[in-house]
């Protein structure tokens, strides 16, 4: 019965993370149906992000009292969320989900050189085959789709700083409970836009009423796709091993890219080259993640 209760707990914990992989994979297509420039959409986001952290840390009654120097922290972290979004949302508005999904997977090949480099470790062999398999990739999306070429390149900016959140938010996810670390993360890159918007861009230009059907999709981006998506994926890796995380992630983009061919239909068709490029990038960082999971439990067994 212990067994059967163990086994049926697992199974609830995977379709709750795969769930969750799938809101984020619609992070991309609200980025497309939302109407806003990427800036204005990810300080919306941030904002009811914000809103929603906080009435969810006031409901659980947990403390936002944290040392100055890892609220400077989460600060820092949470100015490379806002750039890793703006990026990101940029490339799908001047390109389209199969093409920001598909390139974005190279997150992995930045996050296996930055990762050894922050933690002081050498980089493994494993690790540079991987890279140049999914630089190869890049290569195929790139001769066959040069007319999002722009697009590609705010993608691989989108990556980096993708990376480096992942990188430096692993350093400091366990010190603290997943709300309040959001909170922070989310409350400093909607304060450093704010400032962005009012200094940089007229007061003009920003779009304070907003029609009914972006306000709704603004919601579900920052509430579902951002507050619950970013705990949630927090709370689950207590549950689950890194691995089982890290794989359903990367399958994120298969989801983005089927349910925009559907939603968006012909704007969404792309080339056989396409398809081929992000096959071999996706391939790559499965089998990476596969391997290194392996290699991990070598380790652990020789000890």
């Amino acid at each position: 019965m212990h067994t059967h209760s163990m086994k049926k707990e697992l199974l609830q914990n995977n379709l709750l993370l795969h769930f969750i992989v799938i809101i984020l994979g619609f992070t991309a297509i609200l980025g497309k149906l939302i109407s806003l420039p990427a800036y204005e959409l990810v300080w919306y986001r941030m904002l009811i992000a914000v809103l929603a952290l906080l009435l969810i840390v006031a409901f659980r009654r947990q403390s936002l009292v944290l040392p100055l120097r890892d609220i400077l922290r989460l600060a820092a972290i949470g100015l490379v969320i806002a750039t890793h979004w703006i990026c990101f949302f940029q490339a799908i508005k001047v390109s389209n989900v199969s093409v920001t999904l598909g390139c974005l997977s190279v997150t992995t090949l930045f996050t296996s050189f930055i990762e050894p480099l922050i933690e002081r470790r050498r980089i493994s062999i494993l690790e540079v085959v991987i890279g140049l398999v999914i630089i190869f990739g890049i290569y195929i999306i790139f001769q066959f789709e040069t007319r999002y070429l722009l697009g590609i390149v705010f993608t691989l900016f989108a990556a980096l700083f993708a990376s480096l959140f992942s990188v430096l938010n692993k350093q400091i996810a366990l010190k603290y409970k997943p709300d309040v670390i959001t909170f922070y993360e989310m409350l400093s890159g909607f304060l450093a836009l704010t400032v962005f918007l009012f200094l940089v861009k007229d007061y003009s230009d920003i779009r304070f009423s907003l029609s009914i059907r972006d306000l709704i999709f603004l919601v579900l981006l920052g509430v579902i796709c951002t507050a619950y998506a970013f705990s949630a994926t927090v709370r689950i890796m207590q549950k689950l091993s890194a691995f089982h995380v890290v794989l359903a992630i990367n399958l994120e983009p298969i989801y983005g890219i089927l349910a925009a061919y559907f939603i968006f239909g012909q704007s969404e068709h792309m080339s056989p080259g396409f398809y081929t490029g992000a096959s071999i990038i996706l391939t790559s960082v499965v089998v990476y993640t596969i391997l290194k999971s392996r290699k991990k439990r070598e380790v652990k067994l020789k000890k």
